[in-house]
């Protein structure tokens, strides 16, 4: 496939080689342990962002706020941490940038005195308008104080001719588009807001009377929280002293949940869209082995994220699951390195050939997903220098053939393998005897129960189709700008 033209080519992690984390928001109202339940559920929604957090709260008359570069436990175990944010409504925020470089004035939540009062705000998505927005909102006189695309939902509510402060806050809300989950301190209310798509995930919980939002029910879960329900698709809750008002800010739209939930994001023990991320993870193993079976005598998954599916291929094929890779946890991105001899040896550091296990045996590699490659090809060539006899591949994922826009740090499509090689020419890259990918019908059936609605699609599947749920304005003027440009160069 030729790669097409005009997408941009994003960063991503080389040694991983994986779709990179997106955000995590968490938010409490009602508590006063506000801020301590907030730090535990940030840290419970760690997988979701590393590279910083912060925590937000509201006493009753004055907001306090903290934000730092690195990980929660790094930062917000102290046990002085109810005096340094003291009130009862608080939110959180763990992040992986997406826009906006990782530094200190992009860590959110973010904060600003308006007309009112005080707006913090912590955002986990994508804003598909957000550098349109920008640049109108600076020509009008607005000053910026971070690269981030969620700071422009600030500037819109500020300049918003509403009476109300929420009022203003949900009027900024209807002017964004692309893939968002908010959580907002607005004085001492809590609003929590997401996309029309449902694109990005946001429930809602109750722990001893207090109202608890996040991106996972496995925050939950960390605090104790009950789980109440998701928030609705181009819904918004306002949470007072008063009760919970719901308010829709946008048309009723069939939720398109990201497949990449299911397939990688969140965490095994989470449920979205009721259903257990656990579990479809197995069932998307259970399709492939129904897909793409394999003669072989063991199933390895690549750990962590390819267990599951590996379990359930496994179960459905009666072939036995071994650990035939030892994943170091203890290697994170300081083991980053830009030449490639060095990536080489991260992947060393990171995964490690049980070779006792695979010496000798016809060994079939599950992954979740296959992204440019560069990853799946060490590991299979790890297995040959372990002694396997026979080394096969399958994809617990479709193949990725599109950018994503809505949050997640993905490669660009120059960079995708899929997109620019058909699934032989990727079999003999990788140096497989044999690669097998899950179908999009094989993925829904994993996840819904039931094949792709054409029509409607049940879930954000861009990645593999095309097929993007929003309008992508930022994107689209660049392109439209570099068209432009091109022929103004082919007519002089």
């Amino acid at each position: 496939m030729v790669s097409t033209p005009g997408f941009p080519t994003l960063t991503y992690d080389p040694v991983s080689d994986r779709p990179q984390e997106e955000c995590g928001v968490f938010a409490v109202h009602g508590s006063k342990d506000a801020a301590v339940l907030t730090a535990l559920g940030i840290h419970a929604l760690q997988h979701r962002g590393q590279e910083s957090c912060g925590i937000s709260t509201h006493d009753g008359s004055r907001f306090h706020s903290e934000r730092y570069l690195g990980l929660v436990g790094e930062n917000f175990t102290q046990p002085d941490l109810p005096q340094r944010l003291p009130g009862n409504v608080a939110i959180g925020h763990c992040r992986y940038s997406t826009q906006g470089a990782s530094v200190l004035r992009n860590v959110q939540p973010l904060y600003s005195d308006v007309r009112g009062g005080g707006i913090a705000l912590a955002h986990n998505g994508n804003l598909t308008n957000a550098r349109v927005l920008r640049e109108e909102l600076v020509s009008e006189g607005a000053i910026f104080q971070s690269t981030s695309d969620t700071e422009v939902v600030l500037h819109l509510a500020a300049k918003s001719r509403k009476a109300k402060l929420t009022n203003r806050v949900l009027h900024a809300l209807k002017q964004v588009e692309g893939a968002f989950a908010f959580v907002i301190m607005v004085n001492d209310k809590l609003i929590a807001a997401r996309d029309p798509y449902g694109i990005r995930p946001l429930v809602m919980g109750k722990l001893d009377g207090a109202t608890v939002l996040a991106s996972e029910t496995c925050a939950l879960d960390m605090v104790g929280a009950s789980f109440v329900r998701e928030i609705d698709p181009g819904e918004a809750i306002v949470v007072s002293e008063d009760g919970i008002k719901s308010e829709r800010f946008a048309p009723e739209r069939p939720a398109r949940l990201c497949a990449f939930e299911y397939i990688y994001f969140a965490r095994p023990d989470s449920v979205m869209g009721g259903r257990s991320v656990y579990e479809a993870r197995k069932a998307m193993g259970r399709e492939l082995a129904r897909e793409t079976p394999a003669d072989v005598d063991i199933i390895v998954p690549v750990p962590d994220s390819g267990v599951p599916a590996a379990i359930g291929y496994s179960e459905a094929s009666g072939i036995p699951f071994e650990m035939g890779i030892i994943r170091s946890h203890f290697v994170g991105r300081t083991f980053i390195q830009p030449t490639q001899d060095r990536r080489d040896l991260s992947v060393r550091r990171k995964h490690s050939a049980n070779a006792a296990t695979v010496a000798g045996k016809r060994v079939l590699l599950i992954d979740d997903s296959i992204v440019r490659g560069t990853t799946s090809l060490k590991i299979v060539r790890m297995m040959r220098e372990a002694g396997a006899r026979e080394v096969h591949f399958r994809s617990a994922c479709p193949p990725i053939r599109f950018p994503d826009f809505y949050g997640i740090d993905m490669a660009g499509q120059k960079e995708l393998i899929s997109a620019n090689l058909d699934p032989e020419a990727i079999r003999a890259r990788l140096e497989a005897d044999s690669l097998g990918f899950l179908t999009v019908d094989g993925l829904y059936r994993a996840v819904t129960g039931k094949p792709r609605d054409n029509d409607a699609p049940q879930l954000s599947d861009h990645y593999f189709t095309g097929q993007y749920p929003t309008r992508l304005v930022d994107h689209d003027r660049d392109l439209s700008d570099k068209e432009f440009q091109l022929s103004l160069l082919v007519d002089a």
